[in-house]
């Protein structure tokens, strides 16, 4: 019984993600998705309880993915600042950014582009809000723990560079680059973006 109830509910998801894709949010019914999926348009709320719980669902690997980048950053246990000035941080830093869009590709055009409606509708906004603030408590730890660097950054700068990110995604995304291509433009847009923190706290 309970195999049948993971088949039914992975079908579920499997059909949610094509009509989240296809159409967007907004525009996808709970009826459409039981219908696709074979499954009475009642019995779906026995394994989703609403359709905002079931997208939630469809893109909860994306959502992972880019709150374990955050943390491992600029969470508690975030990386040492000084490790921007190594060669395996640039390395590490690009081999990640690829790796997200490689293995989220999908999911990150969903949530970024087709989650109009629903509660992760401004998911980006919330996201860079949360990130200045960590970012900010990460500097503070820094300075105490370096005092020679310089941490008197604005808030907005710290800001820009989480929207900076996601534009570069959702340029990658629509663009549809390839992945030699976009290991190129990781490389050096990450180098500019690593060099120009060097130069403003001084390490």
């Amino acid at each position: 019984m309970q195999v049948q109830k993971e088949d039914i509910r992975g079908r579920v998801l499997t059909v949610a993600k094509r009509q989240f894709e296809r159409k967007g949010y907004s525009k996808t019914s709970m009826r459409e998705i039981a219908e696709l999926a074979g499954v009475g348009v009642g019995n779906i709320y026995n394994y989703f309880t609403n359709k905002d719980e079931l997208f939630h669902e469809v893109v909860r690997p994306v959502l992972h993915a880019l709150e374990a980048m955050l943390q491992a950053h600029h969470g508690i246990k975030g990386e040492d600042i000084m490790t921007m000035r190594s060669e395996k941080y640039l390395k590490a830093c690009i081999d990640e950014y690829v790796s997200l869009i490689n293995t989220h590709h999908e999911l990150m055009e969903i949530l970024l582009f087709r989650a109009q409606g629903s509660s992760l509708e401004h998911f980006r906004e919330n996201y860079t809000d949360r990130s200045t603030e960590l970012v900010k408590a990460w500097f503070v730890s820094m300075q105490k723990k370096h005092p020679h660097i310089n941490t008197s950054v604005s808030d907005f700068i710290i800001h820009l560079h989480t929207v900076w990110m996601f534009t570069m995604f959702e340029e990658l995304l629509m663009h549809s680059v390839p992945r030699q291509e976009m290991e190129a433009i990781l490389h050096d847009y990450i180098l500019f973006e690593i060099q120009g923190w060097r130069a403003i706290i001084h390490i």
